[in-house]
């Protein structure tokens, strides 16, 4: 046994020190750096054949590689397949990070009982008997399925080479420990420390292994950094407790794009994927209301087609408000500005609400278009057509510019059954004899004019 050593670490980002401060100097945040016993033995937690010999990888030259794409294993999930870029890589491992209680769990559990590969789920959070509870709600069956609860890395690969699983599935990082380091389970060094030993078994034995992370209150995955850096997949898991639609997004992707989303139903018998996301997004009403209007989006590869909500009154306090969900507080105040500036639209001096339905967050500016829809149908109290879709981004003269992949906006428009859709007069589109109607515009005061006459 080593000489017992301490060393100092900041718990918020992970940095080292030899000695306590009351500053970090990495992320300038006060009083968070703690000492912790650090006593790590010579041997590693995982034995290989590969480190029990004395066998070192030689260098290759890059001609040398073996470049063959390697199957991916299938995860029964089109939307998880999509957001990792086509499946699981064999020896990858992937984190998976969300708020407390938005269906991390569920997720992974739902998955490991339809997958066709052997898989151990271990749970440092909860019972077998809570386990089993959740998975009779979500599915009956699930034979290739193992539940271990289990917090100590020695157990849990003791169980791995008893078992021989195919797939690996954590929860959660953030408790597990081990016994070559003395600190407590989710300190700096013992998560740095399990992650390190979980990278090497689904390196060497080509193993896939799924981590579940908590988030800290600024919504980052807690722990040190190096921990997304130690691993080849991010995904962060969100959504709005109150709706019950659930977004995958892919932060970090060594194997595929970070552009992709899935998108989820959370249902009392788990979570559903959602094939066509533009179908729920937008509400079905009977009646044209003022103030709403169809924005053509793009998550990704995906086109979505979104509804924008505005509500524009008189202020009746002294300063006007701006409220919005789902869409950038100051590229509405941009807008606002713009539309007073360069179309004469008096909106000072009147409080205006925006929302973006569904519950998610849009970062595309070509809703831009739709949202000015939406301020002008609400600020005049003339609905806008409910035919009509919007794919445009404003600038800050008022002209509207040209925005990315705009056939496939239109497709997709066409396909849900939108009459017309108005784009940039400065778009290059390539697509011939469509079924829907394309209106070129090139300011915003064309937009108020076609709308409003």
């Amino acid at each position: 046994m080593s000489k017992v050593k301490t060393t100092f670490f900041c718990q918020n980002c992970g940095a080292q020190y030899a000695k306590w401060q009351g500053q970090c100097n990495s992320c300038k945040e006060w009083n968070t750096i703690a000492e912790e016993i650090i006593q790590k033995q010579e041997k590693a937690a995982w034995k290989s054949e590969s480190t029990s010999s004395n066998k070192a990888p030689r260098p290759l030259k890059i001609n040398e590689i073996d470049s063959t794409q390697e199957i991916r294993m299938d995860t029964t999930d089109s939307e998880l397949n999509r957001v990792l870029g086509g499946g699981i890589v064999p020896g990858s491992l992937i984190l998976l990070g969300g708020e407390p209680g938005i269906g991390k769990s569920t997720l992974l559990l739902q998955i490991s009982l339809k997958l066709p590969y052997k898989t151990l789920y271990v749970s440092g959070e909860e019972s077998q008997k809570q386990i089993k509870m959740r998975a009779e709600r979500i599915t009956p069956s699930g034979d290739n399925c193992y539940i271990l609860t289990e917090t100590k890395t020695q157990n849990i690969f003791k169980q791995i080479e008893a078992i021989q699983p195919e797939i690996v599935i954590i929860d959660s990082i953030q408790t597990l420990h081990t016994d070559y380091i003395e600190s407590t389970p989710g300190s700096i060094s013992q998560i740095r420390e399990t992650t390190a030993e979980l990278i090497k078994f689904a390196k060497e034995t080509n193993i896939p292994v799924i981590l579940i992370g908590h988030i800290t209150k600024d919504g980052n995955i807690a722990g040190p950094k190096i921990l997304e850096h130690m691993v080849d997949t991010v995904l962060q898991f969100e959504g709005d407790r109150n709706h019950v639609y659930r977004i995958l997004r892919s932060l970090k992707n060594r194997f595929g794009s970070t552009a992709e989303i899935g998108i989820y139903e959370m249902l009392g018998n788990g979570l559903r994927e959602v094939s066509n996301p533009s179908e729920i997004l937008i509400s079905h009403k009977d009646e044209e209301l003022s103030g709403t209007a169809i924005a053509s989006t793009l998550e990704g590869m995906r086109p979505l087609m979104i509804e924008i909500q505005s509500l524009v009154s008189t202020a009746v306090y002294g300063t006007p408000q701006r409220s919005t969900t789902g869409y950038n507080a100051k590229r509405l105040n941009m807008i606002l500005a713009v539309l007073e500036k360069r179309a004469g639209f008096r909106l000072g001096a009147k409080d205006v609400f925006l929302n973006i339905t569904g519950g998610i967050s849009v970062d595309d500016p070509a809703i831009d278009l739709a949202v000015v829809a939406a301020i002008l149908s609400s600020n005049e109290d003339i609905p806008v057509n409910k035919n009509f879709c919007f794919a445009g981004e404003v600038g800050l003269s008022g002209e509207i510019r040209p925005v990315n992949r705009v056939d496939q906006r239109i497709q997709e428009a066409e396909k849900l059954g939108f009459s017309t859709i108005f784009v940039s007069k400065y778009n290059k589109i390539a697509l011939k004899n469509t079924g829907i109607k394309i209106r070129l515009v090139a300011k915003i005061e064309d937009i108020a004019s076609e709308l409003f006459g």
